[in-house]
């Protein structure tokens, strides 16, 4: 798998926001998406002008950049072939468009955001899945970051490999170019700058399960609500 190009480094005052539960952009399409990873980029941060507000996190405190060309997607474990996928062999699966809210467990959302991408399901037939697989773990080209799914949850309609977001490409800052997004749960489940996907025979805890979040992170699961319909 190729490594990311470099890494893009995060400004104190970035870091030092994120202490406090994170910086936040104002993104407003794909234009001011990619003002956002800029201004993050370069370490400026704050406020942008227009749209609702998304707060940027890195766990390590840059952020992976990664090439197009050069993106691969590995799907091994347990599953009949292993895969490399690229950019340009997921933009040739069929396309799945979802308008959801993006929901923080830290308490904010935006909402109704346009993700597009492939159904993660279409991701797991094309590799095929051996009977004793019942989970999914995930890892980032970061190096750091990782989450988890069961197989039922991978499964759902409206969790995608997203490699679209607010009209464009997804930018360095919000994850691209390829991401999970898992419309249903806390924005930490849907993996920034996705590189991995593990077919394993149970759930493997998450970097922000192992540090006191849900595995199952279903929005609205404190009011008791489990496995939403899906829309």
């Amino acid at each position: 798998m190729p490594e990311p190009d470099h890494r893009v480094p995060v400004g104190r005052r970035v870091l030092l926001a994120m202490a406090g539960l994170g910086i936040a952009g104002i993104v407003a399409g794909a234009k001011v998406q990619g003002a956002v990873g800029r201004a993050l980029g370069s370490g400026l941060g704050g406020y942008l002008p227009g749209g609702d507000r998304f707060r940027i996190y890195t766990i390590t405190g840059s952020f992976p950049r990664i090439a197009p060309d050069a993106y691969r997607l590995s799907v091994s474990g347990l599953v009949g072939r292993n895969l490399a996928l690229s950019l340009a062999d997921l933009r040739s699966m069929p396309k799945t468009s979802l308008v959801r809210d993006f929901q923080c467990v830290t308490g904010w959302r935006v909402p109704s955001v346009h993700w597009a991408g492939v159904r993660l399901a279409d991701v797991l037939d094309a590799a095929g899945v051996h009977p004793g697989a019942a989970a999914l773990t995930f890892d980032s080209y970061d190096g750091a970051d990782t989450e988890s799914l069961t197989l039922d949850q991978a499964r759902r309609p409206d969790v995608i490999v997203a490699y679209e977001m607010l009209g464009g490409p997804i930018t360095t800052a919000h994850g691209g170019p390829v991401r999970l997004y898992v419309a249903p749960m806390y924005g930490y489940k849907s993996l920034k700058w996705l590189s991995n996907v593990r077919l394993v025979e149970s759930v493997v805890p998450g970097f922000w399960e192992r540090n006191g979040y849900s595995v199952d992170a279903w929005v609205g699961a404190s009011n008791g609500r489990s496995d939403p319909p899906i829309k």
